[in-house]
């Protein structure tokens, strides 16, 4: 029965959901007894601006505010606790639950000290001050909760596939060598000059047409993402990710002839961005340090890779692996 309760739920995080909102609830009772005889009776649970506008006794304060306590606790930390959950869903509840729990101590404390030493409860208030540091802590102390908590691990199909990776490594150790991911993006003259020229002006505008500057402003913003570039290379072959996400370029192993690291110049390729011309393809963010790939079918391609060390060692990579593609060798499925 243990071992199945372990398969749905993580058993740490439930006996901390269970218990921490029951111990938090006699705290309180406990400091509440503190002050029972400085309290008017009955004492109030409403207020208004005038003072105390529902009333009951002392014990259903304590008992009916418990309750909410431990009741509100365990709504909140029960959703950390199946492992059928995110992890960072799970983070998140169990924080959430910890800041909750102290928010409804705080505002069940201070309705009690705001009405110590009154003779009658219809002249108290809310001790604000009380409220506001036990608030204000709730909040702290639910962050420090979800960066601390570590949720029982759990195998899932991301571990198949990261052991399936390992696996692969393991056979083949060179494999990592023959497998690179850089980022390479515009030079930051290029990304302050769309500042001055775009979104200072756009700062203008919007005082007149704000849904113009706003326009402005986005279109500056999408210009400048497309400066950046992500390129895989592995012994699959290349791929380029205009902007980090969109595939503009695609070559495998098998159809590239060679490639070479040259400094080239953007404007003998046509320009910045992705461009086609002269009989080759080029996605080049600033002219420099790039690489120049052959392919079998006589075309060409030119790469920005940001340094010349970049360069070197991607140009070298795709060598390698067009050579080991041309001798038959099939990439690893990953």
């Amino acid at each position: 029965m243990r071992g199945k309760m372990r398969e749905i739920w993580d058993l740490r995080a439930l006996r901390f959901a269970i218990a921490f909102p029951l111990l938090l609830a006699a705290a309180f009772a406990a400091c509440a007894l503190m002050l029972r005889n400085t309290l008017p009776e009955p004492v109030a649970i409403a207020w208004n601006a005038d003072g105390g506008s529902s009333f009951a006794p002392f014990p259903a304060y304590v008992l009916g505010g418990g309750g909410i306590l431990v009741v509100t606790g365990w709504l909140v930390f029960i959703q950390a606790v199946p492992l059928s959950r995110p992890v960072i869903m799970r983070r998140v509840m169990m924080g959430l639950g910890l800041m909750v729990s102290l928010f409804v101590t705080a505002v069940l404390a201070a309705g009690l000290v705001g009405q110590s030493g009154m003779a009658d409860a219809r002249m108290s208030h809310v001790d604000a001050t009380v409220l506001a540091l036990g608030s204000g802590a709730a909040l702290p102390m639910g962050i420090v909760m979800m960066m601390a908590f570590k949720p029982d691990p759990r195998w899932t199909s991301e571990d198949d596939a990261a052991l399936a990776v390992e696996v692969v490594h393991a056979k083949d150790p060179s494999l990592t060598e023959d497998s690179m991911l850089l980022w390479v993006h515009a030079r930051s003259s290029v990304f302050v000059m769309i500042a001055v020229a775009a979104l200072f002006p756009a700062t203008l505008i919007a005082i007149a047409l704000p849904w113009l500057g706003a326009l402005l402003a986005v279109a500056a913003i999408v210009g400048a993402c497309f400066l950046f570039v992500r390129v895989r290379a592995d012994r699959g072959g290349l791929q380029v990710f205009l902007a980090g996400v969109l595939k503009v370029m695609t070559v495998s192993a098998a159809d590239i002839a060679g490639a070479a690291a040259q400094d080239v110049r953007a404007a003998d390729f046509g320009g910045w961005g992705l461009r086609h011309h002269g009989g080759a393809t080029a996605m080049l963010v600033s002219s420099g340090p790039a690489v120049v790939v052959r392919q079998v079918d006589g075309r060409r391609l030119a790469l920005s890779a940001g340094s010349v060390a970049a360069a070197d060692s991607l140009a070298g990579l795709l060598n390698r692996v067009a050579a080991r593609a041309q001798r038959g060798e099939e990439p690893p499925v990953l």
